[in-house]
């Protein structure tokens, strides 16, 4: 897969319950009969994509399992839950079992307030990581952790369902059993996420944060007769007024929440742009409205590479595209 598309600025790491209880072979699971060695496996990779992201500024949001000794809630049911399944109750509350492995404590102690202690597998049910990764501005994450089957698993498919760019870093995902993970991952890539190595994640973090331009910011246009062009963009083509700060050399100018700003007094013999281009919302009514104010026209309605289009001259000649997404001819 290509994490071209991704933005590291928008993305989070979830790092799930890499705990004594699931990945020490003294914890819940070893004493259990379970092959530690296998889960284990997984720490030192994720040690390295870890301190990749907090070196960069991409959080890092760890879950803890937590149980009780008595749970009222879960004691209701008929049939036995998985805890009965061990031989003990994993993750108590309190206990040496609940706490992270000593090989990534001082990495979870980075940022305190990225840990989350949660009840059930589910890193969502019931805990405060949606309002956090909304408050964080998260699209995509990244997730990580044990067990594959189950808390991995849950918290995957509870992050699709909140329609979030989910990718699973492969070599960062371990569970009790090899032919369940490997049903588990061909399911999760048909429905549910990608899966993608953490070398492939490291050198995409390398990418995004190597000196680049990351996109668009503004374009300040000059104009022959100020009044005349933001009366154009205002009330020919529904431009609305932002707020801005006068340039450094302290000229004025009016910017607009579309992206572009206009400055009085164009300067002989410099060359205009080609054009500019904006996504509208109806490219007809808005092709009528131009048209009834004699607006200059450089092409009629067409097919354009990104939907139904018009390029149109605004007052000082400048080319102006207005296109609608999935609008024909």
């Amino acid at each position: 897969m290509s994490l071209a598309p991704l933005d590291y600025r928008k993305s989070a790491l979830l790092v799930i319950d890499l705990q004594n209880a699931f990945i020490h072979e003294k914890g819940t699971l070893g004493i259990s009969g379970v092959d530690t060695k296998r889960l284990s496996s997984i720490v030192s990779p994720l040690a390295k994509l870890i301190k990749r992201c907090q070196d960069v500024g991409i959080p890092v949001i760890w879950t803890m399992q937590e149980h009780f000794a008595v749970d009222q809630h879960r004691a209701r049911k008929k049939l036995a839950g998985h805890t009965a399944r061990r031989k003990q109750v994993s993750a108590l509350a309190g206990s040496w079992d609940e706490e992270i492995i000593d090989e990534l404590k001082p990495l979870a102690a980075f940022d305190p307030s990225f840990v989350i202690r949660k009840h059930r597998f589910g890193a969502f049910y019931e805990t405060r990581l949606e309002m956090m990764l909304k408050m964080l501005g998260t699209q995509h994450l990244f997730v990580t952790g044990a067990t594959t089957n189950a808390c991995v698993e849950t918290s995957i498919r509870e992050a699709y369902l909140r329609d979030l760019d989910v990718i699973a870093v492969d070599d960062c995902v371990s569970g009790v059993n090899a032919e369940w993970e490997a049903t588990a991952k061909q399911i999760w890539k048909q429905y549910f996420c990608e899966i993608a190595p953490s070398s492939d994640i490291l050198a995409w973090i390398d990418d995004q944060v190597r000196p680049r331009v990351t996109g668009y910011g503004h374009q300040l246009i000059m104009v022959n007769d100020i009044d005349k062009s933001v009366d154009f963009y205002t009330n020919l083509l529904g431009f609305t007024i932002r707020p801005a700060k006068p340039l450094a050399d302290g000229r004025p100018f009016t910017a607009f929440h579309q992206g572009i700003a206009l400055i009085n007094g164009k300067v002989p013999e410099h060359r205009q742009l080609d054009h500019i281009a904006f996504e509208v919302n109806d490219v007809r009514a808005l092709d009528a409205r131009l048209k009834s104010a004699g607006v200059r026209y450089y092409n009629e309605l067409h097919d354009g590479p990104y939907g139904l289009t018009i390029y149109i001259a605004d007052p000082d000649g400048t080319k102006v595209e207005l296109y609608q997404v999935g609008a024909t001819a």
